[in-house]
């Protein structure tokens, strides 16, 4: 008679208790969580001399709707850079995926790094495994509740850091810090602090695995961009299991000879894998999606593997493909696919499409726009005006004058009226009015001239803006 199992979409979260291991992927870890948070932390602290904001090297400044990175000064019309960088992100995390897997995620996520340092700290405060979960165990008592406590106090503060930072790169930071603690500050900077010492705390030191497996879409979509040799953290099987399955290496069964002869792999079943996984899995059940190929349990592996005198790479970076052929040969990046050349192609474009907008970018920001209410004016002598705004941004660090000039019409067409001198500060913005009279035979016959604005600091780099004249009938 067939019965009926109750599917539950999500599972209550067990807690996992991660033991410590060493190996060049934990290394790798390491540097990229000290690099990450030295850059994060850092940067906003960092001073940068400027004469229009605030001397700080990354600074994005709401206010005045500029972000200053470094020497670059990004303004509202540069918000393309930005789809830019959205674009290539993505296409970078394509072109990883397929070559590598979840390397980001194992790596460079937010989540693996702020969850990463909440382990630490756990490690630090609470001990090793066995006493960590000894202690999660036992009634509560002082011991338990210092431990826990102090734990979870500087996650908080790790927490509360981590939103002051955030904030830091939108203010001053020196002063935002001055007026966060005197009560000064702005709202937002206090509900910004506030949300993301919530939501740092909660992410990494709470839920940690469950926002990878339940928050986290990456992990749903990542198969489409997995192939037969791309390369993933993988148990061999074969070499593994054998024909008689794993064993543990007691009297009969130590010598890598005497398991082969019984049929039996090389997994001695120690379970160590399963310990340093982040995410709680077991690898040896074979490719799984809460997998984020950090390659601690290779570095468990390996160690196991160098303790008893078996070979390493148990488990190991490898494709599907390599694991599944009858010979196997060492892992390598196969990276001659249609795919992943195509990711390749389209991050290499974009890379230098943006680096050359960049770099070629002028100086100041020019645009002139006709005025149509009313198209144009018909003076007393016969001549036929027509108006226009000259809009110049400044994007440089420095004051500078500018020349407003036409071309295709007589230069005395032009009429700026009470203005003689043209001078920006530096990032700020200018808005022009222009007059354009033309004798009634001259107009008839115009249909569109040029705005020459030149920048004193570059005379014979004029930036030219094709405009359009009404005659007097209106063509």
């Amino acid at each position: 008679m067939a019965t009926e199992s109750e599917v539950h979409l999500y599972q209550k979260r067990i807690p996992i208790f991660v033991r410590s291991v060493e190996g060049k992927f934990r290394s790798f870890k390491t540097g990229i969580l000290v690099l990450a948070y030295t850059v994060f932390f850092a940067l906003p602290w960092v001073q940068w001399n400027r004469a229009s904001s605030a001397d700080q090297a990354i600074l994005f400044d709401l206010m005045s709707k500029r972000f200053y990175i470094f020497d670059l000064v990004v303004y509202p019309q540069d918000i393309f850079w930005l789809s830019m960088l959205l674009f290539i992100a993505a296409t970078l995390l394509f072109f990883v995926t397929g070559l590598v897997g979840r390397a980001w995620c194992g790596y460079f996520c937010f989540q693996t790094l702020w969850t990463d340092m909440f382990m630490l700290i756990e490690h630090m405060i609470q001990g090793e495994r066995p006493a960590r979960m000894r202690l999660y165990k036992q009634p509560w008592n002082v011991e338990k509740i210092l431990k826990v406590g102090s734990s979870h106090f500087f996650m908080l503060l790790v927490s509360f850091w981590t939103g002051i930072t955030f904030a830091a790169y939108f203010a001053y930071a020196p002063q935002l810090l001055h007026d966060f603690f005197t009560g000064q500050a702005a709202d937002a900077a206090y509900i910004t602090v506030i949300t993301l010492t919530i939501t740092t705390y909660v992410a990494g030191g709470i839920a940690r695995e469950q926002i990878c497996n339940y928050i986290c879409p990456y992990s749903r979509f990542q198969s489409v961009m997995y192939e037969q040799d791309t390369l993933a953290v993988s148990y061999d099987t074969r070499r593994g299991e054998g024909t008689a399955g794993r064993a543990l290496p007691k009297e009969g069964l130590r010598a890598r000879e005497e398991r082969q002869a019984k049929g039996h792999g090389d997994c001695i079943d120690c379970g160590f894998c399963v310990q340093v996984c982040p995410t709680g899995i077991d690898i040896r059940n074979g490719l799984q999606y809460q997998c984020i190929s950090c390659g601690l349990c290779i570095d468990a592996c390996n160690n196991i593997m160098d303790s008893v005198g078996f070979p390493r790479g148990l488990i190991r970076y490898d494709s599907e493909r390599n694991l599944k052929s009858e010979t196997p040969t060492r892992p390598h990046l196969e990276w001659k696919r249609l795919k992943v050349l195509g990711y390749a192609v389209a991050l290499l474009l974009m890379i230098g499409a943006l680096t050359y907008n960049i770099g070629t970018r002028s100086d100041a920001e020019v645009r002139v726009e006709k005025i149509r209410q009313p198209l144009f004016v018909k003076l007393a002598d016969g001549s036929v005006r027509n108006r226009y705004q000259v809009h110049i941004v400044n994007k440089t660090e420095l004051e500078e004058t500018y020349k407003v000039e036409v071309r295709g019409i007589p230069a005395s067409a032009l009429d700026l009226g009470a203005v003689t001198t043209i001078r920006v500060r530096a990032g700020k913005d200018l808005l022009l009015n222009a007059k354009v009279d033309l004798p009634e035979e001259t107009a008839e016959h115009t249909h569109e001239f040029e705005f020459m604005v030149t920048p004193n600091s570059a005379p014979k780099e004029p930036i030219v803006r094709k405009v359009g004249f009404i005659g007097g009938e209106g063509k």
